[in-house]
C-alpha cells in the first residue's frame, strides 16, 4: 500500500483526522489521487488508513486506525453502525442524516433520509470514485425508492471534482412533503437548498418556537421559513420573515398556507431590511438570526466577523426590553469561541446586556467527534435582554 510519512507534532498525533500538505515527511509507493494510504510516524509506527487527494489542502483524512480498504464489506459496516447509534439515540430515521462524512467514518459521504428516498453526496475524491459502492451498500441496508444524488456543492472544487446531480436509483421525485412537529414542508430533492431542507436545525426549530407564544417574532434569513412556521404554530402573536430569494419567499407562503398560518414574508437583503425595520418604528420580542456561511475560506474570516457583528447591532436596536435573541452561526470558520466574541461585542457597542438562556447545536443525527473540532460546526444562543442597565 502506497503511503505518507507524518512529520512529528502533526494534529494526528492529537486525535484529529486530517493531514495537511505541509505536515507530510514524505511520500512512499506513489500514490494516486482516490487510493488508500497507509499513514506511518517518522519513528515507522503505523497510524492507520487515510484517503489520498494531492490537489486538496487536506491530502489524507484517516478513516481507520487499522489497515484497511474502502471495499463494499467496510460501507456496510460503517453504514449500520452510523444507523444503529441514530436508533440508539431516539433520531426520527425517517427524516433524518444518516450518514456525516468524518463523523461516521467515511470522510466526504453524507446521506440524508426523506421517508423512502436518499440523498447522497460524495464531496471527497477518493468517496466520489467509489461511488457505485455506496450506493450498492444504501440499497441492500435500506432499500430505498430512489437515491438522488447532488454533488453540486462548491465545496467538491476544492477536491477537483465537477458539480454533478442526477438520479442513482429509482425515479427522482416530484416534490412531496413532509412533517416536522406537526407542520407540513414541501421538499424538492432535485432543486431545493442543500439536500431538501437544513435538517441539522430541527430540533432548534422546536426549541425556539416554544418561547413564541405571545411574541412578535422577526426570522431573519428564513430560507423556507422553518423557524417562521414553528413559531406560529406554537402560538406566535405575529410573525415576520426576511429572506432574500424569491423562490424561498414563495416556499414560505406557499408552506404558511399550507400549514393554514400567519406568516408575513419579505423578500430582500437582511441588512438592509434591519435597517429600514428600525427607521419604521418596528420592535420585536423574539428575533432569529439563522444565516448562511458567512465564509468557506479562512482568508475571509475577517469580513464575516464583522457581518455577524453588525446583523447583531441591528437585532439588538429591534428587540423589545425582555425580548429574546435566538442566534446561530454555520461557518465552519468561525469557532464558537469567535462566535460568543463578536456577540459580546455587538453588546458592549450597544450598551446594552443580554441573559443567555441556552446553547444550542446540531441534532444528533449530526454527530460531534470530541477530537474533531471541525464537526461541532453549528453554534447557537438563546439570550434575553435585559431591562434598564
Amino acid at each position: 500500500m502506497p503511503g505518507l510519512v507524518i512529520r512529528p507534532r502533526s494534529r494526528i498525533y492529537h486525535g484529529h483526522d486530517w493531514v495537511y500538505a505541509s505536515e507530510v515527511l514524505k511520500r512512499f509507493g506513489e500514490p494516486q489521487d482516490g487510493d488508500v494510504v497507509s499513514l506511518k510516524s517518522d519513528r515507522d509506527q503505523t497510524l492507520g488508513s487515510a484517503i489520498y487527494n494531492s490537489r486538496s489542502t487536506i491530502v489524507a483524512r484517516r478513516f481507520s486506525r487499522q489497515k484497511q480498504d474502502l471495499d463494499l464489506d467496510f460501507f456496510q459496516r460503517r453504514l449500520r453502525i452510523a444507523l444503529e447509534y441514530r436508533r440508539r439515540n431516539g433520531v426520527n430515521m425517517s427524516l433524518a442524516r444518516l450518514v456525516w462524512s468524518e463523523s461516521d467514518g467515511m470522510p466526504g459521504v453524507i446521506v440524508d433520509r426523506y421517508g423512502d428516498h436518499l440523498v447522497l453526496q460524495t464531496l471527497t475524491c477518493a468517496m466520489d470514485q467509489r461511488r457505485d459502492i455506496i450506493v450498492e451498500a444504501l440499497r441492500g441496508e435500506l432499500a430505498p425508492a430512489s437515491i438522488i444524488e447532488r454533488n453540486d456543492s462548491p465545496v467538491r472544487h476544492a477536491e477537483g471534482l465537477e458539480l454533478r446531480t442526477g438520479v442513482l436509483h429509482g425515479t427522482a421525485p416530484e416534490p412531496f412533503t413532509v412533517e416536522v412537529d406537526g407542520v407540513s414542508f414541501e421538499v424538492d430533492l432535485m432543486r431545493g437548498q442543500k439536500t431538501g431542507l437544513y435538517l441539522d436545525q430541527l430540533v432548534t426549530y422546536r426549541a425556539v418556537a416554544a418561547h413564541a407564544a405571545g411574541r412578535a417574532v422577526l426570522d431573519c434569513f428564513s430560507n423556507a421559513g422553518g423557524f417562521a412556521l414553528a413559531c406560529a404554530r406554537a402560538g406566535a402573536k405575529s410573525v415576520d420573515a426576511i429572506e432574500i430569494s424569491a423562490e424561498c419567499v414563495a416556499q414560505i407562503q406557499a408552506n404558511a398556507a399550507r400549514n393554514r398560518l400567519a406568516i408575513a414574508a419579505h423578500e430582500g437583503n437582511v441588512f438592509g431590511m434591519l435597517r429600514d425595520l428600525q427607521r419604521a418604528g418596528r420592535t420585536f420580542d423574539l428575533i432569529i438570526l439563522d444565516p448562511p456561511s458567512f465564509t468557506r475560506t479562512r482568508e475571509k474570516r475577517d469580513e464575516a466577523r464583522r457581518g455577524y457583528k453588525e446583523i447583531h447591532l441591528r437585532a439588538l436596536d429591534l428587540l423589545n426590553p425582555d425580548g429574546l435573541l435566538a442566534t446561530f452561526c454555520c461557518s465552519h470558520h468561525v469557532s464558537g469561541a469567535d462566535f460568543h466574541e463578536i456577540i459580546t461585542e455587538a453588546v458592549v457597542d450597544s450598551k446594552k446586556t443580554l441573559r443567555q438562556l441556552a446553547y444550542y447545536t446540531q441534532g444528533l443525527d449530526h454527530p460531534i467527534i470530541s477530537t474533531l473540532p471541525e464537526t461541532e460546526y453549528l453554534k447557537g444562543y438563546l439570550f434575553e435582554l435585559a431591562p434598564g442597565r
